[in-house]
């Protein structure tokens, strides 16, 4: 009709996920909205591969060009603009629609009139793109924008959703910045989903007040708090009396406040602390009471330092000072410990722990003790050099106890002890007879010197226990079924991790070692465990409990990096990613993904040209270390299947017929490389020290090198003639 046109584009990745069928008939649900605030859809279809849609061609300005010029807004003319994208979402959303993206970028202008443009094309993305959308990670929505539930990846999102963000938009409009910025994506949803925004008071004090509330109250963190509906924000925006209801004890600055559970009988004081990929955590003043209020602070992390959340940090016994380990972003031979008081800003570097990690208290507070190097050390808080306790492997868990006595875990194996001052470690305990075991972790030497608490890892199902054993006869007994990272509270509670990744108290008694009541949950967010089995919180003396928030916490991208250190994200979402492996053909990868809660290890293959993903393991709690062989036809792995301890499995990467078995000992085994030529696997094998195994066709395994030191990661050269 000779008229313009805007044509958009999907872009290309996100066309061949969706696939054009699904999409528009999608679409055309969204495309009979009739209403004078919103740009009508004219058409939709596909050309050669790609997906487009039709909308007018708008002859005025979009909201985000105004800003741009203008950078903030009059209150009236805000208000008035707000009102019509209301009236808009109002419409849309008694149709069943909501449009999941408003932001200035949306909203056009055209002869003083607001339009909402892109209605209905993100709720017929999602549609069309079900579960393989979100497999992708690809994200509807702009993050300054976007609701906490949305920035969470919840799909079922209603009117409350769109209330949130036409509330970042107005704020946006008044302020001349969104509530939340952030160098990255992940630091603004990090802010969305544990920070206040500021008072809009503070930078423009003739924004009127109702104004003001009306604001904040669609920006509630829950959807509950915030308005039922649009329309109801617009009367809020418009009524001279409205005011936001009265709450109980104020928020820390920065942070929410929440009410802990008052199930404990003592005085447990939990801060809520989130963590994202850019290291950003907090914790708690000692509170006096079990109704004290929770509150969050941000941890001052030196510039281009990262906090090392592998390792948990050690609270001091009178709650006043905390210890990390932190380095800088990509070079782990770069950390050392820091020690933050908890009434002051800046932390300050330890002296002596370069290369440290897993830190510990003294019973008396002066003292650190720390693991670097292949050895157990001690440094001083009031300066000195640090002074060597005992030659170990690397630490799963660590207790400095009354008498000066220390235990500590290693890795596939009981608990060990030695004395603070130095000294030969000696067994403590064994693994157990009654399932297969394989280690004890997470010391907690109880007070009075006699017993310390622990955590077993064990094959297979109900693989984690607690327990307590006698540190004069090492005898032990299990306490909790389903349990990690044993913590005692002067409360008289012992705190642990549940199976359900939530902290959770129950009572005990110290002078006979037995439980008494029932489990009582202590917070309602998930504590970060590592790899280790090791979770990231502490208990001091004064019944100060901090910990940090899994989440996006562990949980990172895939990426190719090139020769130029150029970064280019793949299109899978955020997980805890192991172990990736490219195929022979570079097409696909084998990679090992844990869920964060549950703690169990499964092998996925990863098609980066069609952007999909395939379940290749389904038994078994842990399979990790995937090797492709060299046609790509199958992947060998290690698995805990069966009751095994880490055997060698084989599957057939199109999922076809089950997982044979390879090799089996009573040993550890991780597999490496795939020698091409030679048919032959390489692997190390773990028994205190490490060996390289080689496995032939058809053949039975046979040792590489046998020495008394560690050989591990064994890879073959391309032509399978030498090992590195």
């Amino acid at each position: 009709h000779h008229r313009k046109v805007a044509v958009k584009v999907l872009r290309p990745e996100l066309a061949a996920i969706l696939g054009a069928e699904r999409f528009l008939k999608e679409i055309e649900v969204t495309a009979n909205l009739q209403h004078p605030n919103i740009l009508p859809l004219y058409d939709s279809g596909e050309a050669d591969t790609f997906l487009y849609y039709v909308m007018p061609y708008m002859e005025g300005e979009s909201l985000r060009d105004k800003l741009k010029r203008e950078k903030q807004l009059g209150v009236e003319e805000t208000v008035e603009i707000a009102k019509s994208v209301a009236a808009a979402l109002d419409y849309a959303h008694q149709h069943n629609v909501v449009h999941r993206d408003i932001k200035p970028e949306n909203i056009l202008s055209q002869s003083g009139q607001a339009l909402v443009a892109d209605f209905g094309i993100a709720l017929a993305v999602s549609q069309a793109g079900g579960t393989r959308l979100t497999e992708t990670g690809l994200s509807l929505g702009t993050p300054h924008y976007m609701s906490p539930e949305q920035a969470t990846g919840d799909r079922e999102l209603d009117a409350r959703s769109d209330v949130y963000s036409l509330g970042a938009t107005v704020y946006e409009m008044l302020v001349g910045d969104p509530p939340h910025i952030g160098s990255s994506a992940q630091a603004i949803i990090a802010k969305i989903l544990s920070e206040k925004p500021s008072p809009i008071s503070q930078m423009r004090d003739m924004v009127p007040g109702n104004v003001e509330a009306a604001i904040l109250r669609a920006l509630a963190k829950s959807p509950a708090d915030r308005f039922p509906s649009a329309a109801k924000f617009a009367e809020a925006l418009a009524n001279p009396s409205f005011t936001l209801p009265v709450t109980g004890a104020p928020a820390a600055a920065g942070g929410t406040a929440t009410r802990p559970s008052s199930k404990l009988s003592g005085g447990l004081a939990v801060a809520m602390v989130v963590v994202t990929v850019i290291a950003v955590w907090g914790w708690l003043r000692p509170a006096p009471s079990v109704h004290a209020v929770p509150r969050r602070y941000v941890l001052n992390l030196p510039p281009s330092h990262r906090l090392d959340v592998r390792y948990p940090a050690a609270l001091s016994p009178d709650g006043t000072h905390l210890v990390y380990t932190a380095g800088e972003a990509g070079r782990s031979s770069q950390r050392q410990l820091y020690l933050q008081a908890l009434d002051e800003f800046e932390a300050r570097p330890i002296a002596g722990t370069d290369g440290g990690e897993s830190p510990f208290f003294s019973p008396d507070g002066q003292w650190v003790g720390f693991w670097a190097r292949g050895a157990l050390r001690k440094v001083p808080l009031d300066g000195g050099p640090p002074m060597p306790i005992a030659e170990t492997g690397r630490l799963y868990g660590v207790s400095w106890g009354p008498g000066d006595r220390i235990v500590f875990a290693e890795v596939v194996s009981g608990l060990r002890q030695v004395p603070a001052g130095g000294g030969v470690p000696e067994v403590l305990t064994d693994l157990g007879d009654d399932i297969v075991e394989i280690k004890h972790h997470s010391p907690e030497i109880l007070p009075g010197g006699a017993a310390v608490l622990f955590a077993s890892t064990a094959a297979g199902p109900g693989s984690h226990r607690i327990g307590v054993a006698s540190l004069n006869t090492g005898e032990w007994k299990v306490l909790v079924e389903g349990g990690l990272a044993p913590r005692y509270s002067p409360t008289g509670h012992i705190v642990f991790v549940g199976s359900d990744g939530l902290l959770w108290a129950v009572g005990f008694d110290l002078s006979r070692l037995e439980l008494t009541g029932e489990p009582s949950r202590v917070s309602d967010r998930t504590v970060l465990v590592t790899q280790g089995d090791q979770a990231f919180y502490a208990v001091a003396n004064d019944g100060t409990l901090v910990f940090v928030a899994a989440g996006q916490a562990g949980q990172g991208h895939l990426v190719w990096v090139d020769r130029a250190a150029a970064v280019t994200p793949l299109p899978f979402p955020p997980q805890q990613y192991l172990h990736p492996r490219l195929s022979p053909d570079g097409r696909r990868v084998a990679v090992t993904i844990q869920e964060p809660q549950e703690g169990r290890q499964a092998i996925w293959v990863l098609d980066l040209d069609r952007a999909t993903r395939t379940l290749l393991t389904v038994e078994g709690e842990i399979n990790r270390w995937p090797v492709w062989t060299h046609e790509g036809t199958r992947i060998a792995f290690t698995s805990t299947r069966g009751g095994s301890l880490y055997d060698l499995f084989w599957k057939p990467v199109d999922g076809s017929g089950d997982a044979q078995r390879l090799v089996t000992s009573e040993n550890v085994k991780i597999p490496i490389s795939w020698a091409a030529p030679r048919q032959t696997l390489a692997y190390y094998e773990m028994f205190g020290y490490a060996d390289i195994r080689v496995l032939p066709p058809d053949g039975e395994p046979s040792a590489l090198e046998t020495t008394p030191f560690d050989e591990r990661s064994p890879m073959f050269s391309p032509d399978g003639r030498w090992l590195a």
